[in-house]
């Protein structure tokens, strides 16, 4: 996929590669080391740091996601960003891919944080830092693992489930194998991503069902619009052919008496052949009233009986607007669990320096 493609189809994907980039160059540019960039240089470009994060500095929960520790971690995490950015930003919307990256990476480094918090309060630890966005690369993957279990299909193709966990499996194995890795920020990044992500299948589904309903009213309207079933009398047809029947008998034996009669054999024939066409034309009258007055009794019972048999189908429903919100209501609450936490870790870190001076 070529820049301009990516950019038409994940512009936000587009942008937090660039910034990652970009960010980067400005380091090289200032003189810090490409490959091993000193302590100093990645607090000054805004790294996670326990004493600093979550003391006067929160905004180092955001800024470390941005920055990049050489350029190895530039390149794996640039890629991860193109491979998931480009199936997760159409799948959930460019909005709700930033807010999800952002929330993703802040909830990784208030792990970190927390992890690294407690074990100064056990003894067992030491304050350290952490950058870059592996913390938000994890929380896609994560939101894209359930994508796949609800079978939320992108352009009509369904993503491969256990293609998804062997990816995001990799990962977790290659940061706990790998020293230096930050394991509290992945998997504080997947969390985060599997519940906003679970938001917004759950919608999904419920709109999905809306919407077959929908489908399936659309239907109906369309095929009671060519129904129409009509209901005959039974007592008219009967008696329709028993009198038709008879009157054409009767005009049979008529015509049978009449053409048995010897032209050239019967004394009476000048005198009585007007007789015997006038009655047969008077037969023939009969009948032919007889059937007109049988179709017209038909017509007039179908006229009066046909029934047309359409059913009046539902209205349209319309999805309930909590199911549109759901997502952004997930991620308020999520917004505000951060801010307790970071307060709580806070006003430790107070009181234990209150303590010690």
């Amino acid at each position: 996929m070529t820049i301009q493609q990516l950019l038409k189809t994940a512009p936000v994907t587009t942008l937090l590669l660039a910034s990652f980039i970009g960010l980067f160059i400005m380091q090289i540019l200032t003189g810090v080391d490409a490959n091993n960039p000193s302590t100093e240089a990645l607090l000054k470009w805004g790294a996670n740091a326990l004493p600093f994060t979550m003391g006067d500095d929160p905004w180092r929960l955001v800024s470390s996601a941005f920055l990049h520790i050489g350029l190895m971690h530039l390149l794996f995490n640039g890629f991860a960003m193109y491979f998931f950015g480009q199936i997760a930003e159409p799948m959930f919307g460019s909005a709700k891919f930033l807010a999800l990256f952002l929330l993703a990476a802040i909830g990784g480094n208030l792990l970190n944080s927390y992890v690294t918090w407690q074990s100064i309060l056990d003894g067992t630890g030491q304050p350290g830092l952490s950058a870059g966005a592996s913390g938000g690369i994890m929380g896609i993957g994560a939101a894209l693992l359930i994508a796949a279990l609800f079978k939320i299909s992108v352009n009509g193709m369904v993503l491969n489930l256990k293609s998804l966990i062997f990816i995001m499996g990799i990962n977790l194995v290659y940061g706990f194998a790998v020293p230096g890795i930050d394991n509290a920020g992945h998997i504080g990044g997947a969390i985060t991503g599997l519940v906003i992500a679970l938001a917004f299948a759950i919608g999904y589904r419920q709109r999905l069902a809306v919407a077959i309903q929908n489908a399936a009213i659309q239907q109906q309207r369309t095929f009671n619009a060519y129904q129409t079933n009509y209901s005959y009398s039974a007592h008219d047809t009967p008696s329709y052919n028993s009198h038709y029947s008879g009157q054409y008998n009767d005009q049979h034996d008529n015509q049978s008496r009449y053409d048995a009669t010897p032209l050239n054999q019967s004394p009476y024939f000048a005198a009585n052949s007007t007789e015997q066409d006038t009655v047969v034309a008077n037969n023939e009258t009969n009948t032919a009233d007889v059937y007109a007055k049988s179709i017209t009794a038909n017509n007039s019972s179908l006229s009066h009986e046909a029934v047309h048999n359409s059913i009046e189908p539902e209205a349209l429903k319309k999805p309930s607007i909590i199911w549109q919100l759901l997502p952004w209501l997930a991620m308020l609450l999520i917004s505000i669990g951060f801010v307790w936490w970071w307060q709580d870790i806070h006003q430790q870190l107070l009181q234990v320096l209150k303590a010690i001076e």
